[in-house]
């Protein structure tokens, strides 16, 4: 049973805030203006107002009324918008995190995931996904995963994996600012372009990732982000509706994207029955990881786990099938869970639970 460090998970929900508002600080810090609220589609939405040179009123999106953008508000009419201070506050936050939760990200890493969320890539829409995402859920909930379900021996920690939506970040620019050597990687048919950056003499990699919406698998070119990426099945229901997570290591922290932990259990799941049959070492590193998060999720919050599997099966039989071998499997190998994501369901898909159960 993992154990949760509670001084861990409280301190992490506080820094998250902390760089929620500190991103929402950026677009207002420094200039005299006013908010307003707008209702959209029955959503309250706020808005920043200022002139800019030469007297133009300009209107800035900020976000969403949440608690976030009513603090940004708060602190903004009581001059506390510092930028500088904020950081200051969130980086003496992030070094009180206990050494017991060792899931910090290497400087590398979060140098390269630093400039990504500078140039706005997680702003619109960018998804951080695979290893890295995962420790950052770790982290959320104040626990360390095992060490087996982190790292394989032939797959290198420093690997980078981004998820873009199909929709303006210059990503080959961003990488070439660093100054670290990056280099796009040719595609097998040189006729399609590079999908992933790599630095050799630091084993860093980037793969540029979006789901795949039609039957080739050839490398798709996104203008919005200057790039392309490789169009991967399944994808888009781990990448749909992100939540906001904070990578943290001797530096900086770094507010990204990441999937929610729900989904991302369930789609380890697929991810296991389509892998190469040969490749079993990482099938059963996906089984591991969605059962020590499936088993944590269940203790917290267990209707996150139903959630997300109505929202999975509703997809078709393509996704049903695949997670529901999934889940034998894991079952097989590390044991049933407390809550079957399967209760709750609609009558016509209780078959599907008397198979498994029978």
């Amino acid at each position: 049973m993992l154990e949760i460090d509670l001084e861990t998970k409280t301190l992490y929900a506080e820094l998250l805030s902390r760089m929620q508002a500190l991103h929402a600080f950026r677009p207002v810090a420094g200039l005299k203006g006013s908010f307003s609220i707008n209702k959209v589609a029955g959503r309250d939405y706020v808005y920043f107002h200022h002139h800019a040179i030469g007297g133009r009123l300009v209107q800035v999106y900020v976000g969403a009324l949440d608690n976030t953008t009513e603090r940004l508000m708060r602190e903004y009419a009581e001059g506390k918008t510092d930028v500088r201070a904020a950081r200051e506050i969130g980086w003496r936050l992030a070094i009180r995190i206990p050494a017991g939760v060792d899931m910090l990200t290497d400087k590398l890493t979060a140098r390269v995931m630093r400039s990504l969320a500078g140039a706005g890539v997680f702003r619109l829409g960018g998804v951080v996904v695979g290893t890295h995402a995962y420790k950052a859920i770790g982290m959320m909930y104040g626990v360390s995963w095992q060490l087996d379900t982190i790292v394989t021996s032939d797959i290198a920690s420093r690997n980078v994996s981004v998820a873009i939506p199909m929709i303006t970040a210059d990503i080959p620019t961003v990488m070439d600012s660093l100054n670290m050597g990056f280099l796009p990687v040719p595609d097998m048919n040189l006729q399609q372009p590079s999908t992933f950056f790599v630095v050799r003499r630091d084993r860093l990699r980037l793969d540029v990732l979006t789901p795949k919406t039609t039957k080739s698998y050839d490398s798709v070119f996104i203008p919005r982000f200057g790039c392309a990426a490789m169009p991967l099945d399944y994808l888009s229901y781990l990448i749909e509706s992100p939540v906001q997570a904070v990578l943290i290591n001797n530096d900086d922290p770094v507010l990204i994207n990441v999937p929610q932990p729900a989904r991302y259990a369930l789609h380890k799941l697929i991810v296991s029955q389509i892998r190469n049959r040969s490749n079993s070492t990482k099938s059963n590193k996906d089984l591991h990881q969605a059962h020590q998060l499936l088993s944590l999720i269940q203790t917290i919050q267990p209707d996150d786990i139903r959630s997300a599997w109505e929202n999975l099966i509703a997809r078709g039989p393509k996704w049903r099938k695949p997670a529901e071998k999934g889940m034998k499997s894991m079952r097989r190998l590390f044991g049933k869970l407390r809550v079957d994501p399967r209760e709750g369901m609609p009558p016509e898909e209780n078959r599907f639970k008397r198979e498994q159960t029978g």
